[in-house]
C-alpha cells in the first residue's frame, strides 16, 4: 500500500489508555500490510490478523464509551454512533467483500486503507473532541425517516444509473480514501435559502463500469471522456435526490467541477457536513455527501 499506517504524536488527545489503544491499533493495520504484500504469508494469516484487529478495536471502542461517559461528554450519544457505524455497517461490509474475493491482495488493501483513513479522521476529529481539542464535527447528527427516505433515494438512483444492487457502508462517512476516485463538488446558490454544497465521490471501477455499459464497449483508463461522463453521472444524480436535499425549484447550479483528493480532504476535514453516505455497489465505492449553509 502507498500510504503507511505509523503513529504520530498529533494523534494523543491526552487520555494514556485510549492513546495507547490507538497506537495498537495502528501497529496492526501496519503488520497487516506487511502480511499482505509479502508472498511467503498465505490467506489464513491475512483473515487471522484482520480478525485479531476487529475484535481488538470493538474492545477498544466499549473501552472508550466507558471513559466518555464517565467524564460524562456530552457528545457521547453522536460518538456511539459513529462506533456503532463502523460495529455494524462498515466491517461487515468489509468483511463480506474479504471473504466472497478469498482474501485477494485487493481485497485486503481495500480493508486496510479504508480502516486506516476511518482511524485517521476518527481520531483527529471525533475522538481530540474528548478532551477539547478540537470541537465536536458532527453538530447535527441526522437519523430517522430524514436519513432512511435519503439512504433509500440513493439506493434507487445507483440501482436505476449503475444497474448494481447497493448497500449502505457507514452513514457518517469521514472522507477516507477508499481508492483512486473521481470527485466532483457542485454548489447550488438561491437569493432566498442558504446554499448547498454536495460532493460525489466515485471509484473509478464504478464509472468505467457505467461508461463501458453505456458504450457497449471495454473501457480501462479513465480520461477526459470518462471524467466529463462522471460530471453527468453526478448531475443526473443529484437531480434524482433533490427533494432529500432541500434542492428545490428555486435553487440553481452555481458551479461543477472536479477535485483532487487532496483538495477533497483539505475542504472535507475543515467544515461541517449535514449527510455524509458510504455506499459499496459492489463494484466499486460511492460517497455522497451534502453540507447546508
Amino acid at each position: 500500500m502507498a500510504k503507511e499506517a505509523e503513529w504520530n504524536n498529533h494523534f494523543n488527545i491526552g487520555v494514556d489508555s485510549i492513546d495507547n489503544a490507538h497506537r495498537k491499533l495502528f501497529s496492526i493495520v501496519r503488520r497487516l500490510i506487511y502480511v499482505s504484500e509479502n508472498e511467503h504469508h498465505g490467506q489464513w494469516a491475512c483473515a487471522e490478523g484482520i480478525k485479531y484487529f476487529k475484535n481488538y478495536a470493538m474492545k477498544h471502542f466499549t473501552d472508550e464509551e466507558a471513559y466518555m461517559q464517565s467524564i460524562g461528554y456530552k457528545g457521547y450519544e453522536v460518538h456511539k454512533r459513529l462506533h456503532d457505524d463502523m460495529r455494524y455497517k462498515t466491517l461487515p461490509a468489509l468483511e463480506k467483500d474479504l471473504l466472497e474475493s478469498n482474501y485477494s491482495q485487493e481485497s485486503i488493501h481495500h480493508f486496510l486503507g479504508i480502516c486506516l483513513g476511518w482511524l485517521t479522521a476518527h481520531i483527529m476529529i471525533e475522538d481530540r473532541a474528548i478532551t477539547g481539542k478540537v470541537a465536536n464535527r458532527w453538530k447535527t447528527d441526522h437519523c430517522g425517516e430524514d436519513m432512511s427516505a435519503l439512504e433509500d433515494a440513493l439506493a434507487v438512483t445507483i440501482q436505476e444509473i449503475f444497474r448494481l444492487q447497493p448497500e449502505i457502508v457507514s452513514e457518517h462517512y469521514s472522507g477516507e480514501n477508499f481508492g483512486r476516485s473521481i470527485i466532483d463538488r457542485l454548489t447550488y446558490h438561491s437569493q432566498k435559502v442558504p446554499q448547498v454544497q454536495i460532493f460525489l465521490v466515485l471509484e473509478e471501477s464504478l464509472v468505467l463500469q457505467a461508461v463501458s455499459s453505456m458504450l457497449d464497449m471495454p473501457l480501462t483508463k479513465v480520461d477526459k471522456m470518462v471524467t466529463n461522463a462522471a460530471r453527468q453521472l453526478s448531475l443526473h444524480i443529484v437531480d434524482q435526490v433533490a427533494a432529500h436535499c432541500r434542492l428545490s425549484s428555486h435553487y440553481e447550479l452555481e458551479s461543477n467541477h472536479l477535485m483532487s483528493p487532496e483538495q477533497f480532504e483539505q475542504v472535507f476535514y475543515a467544515q461541517y457536513f449535514d449527510y455524509s453516505l458510504l455506499f459499496n455497489t459492489g463494484n466499486g465505492y460511492f460517497a455522497f455527501c451534502i453540507k447546508l449553509e
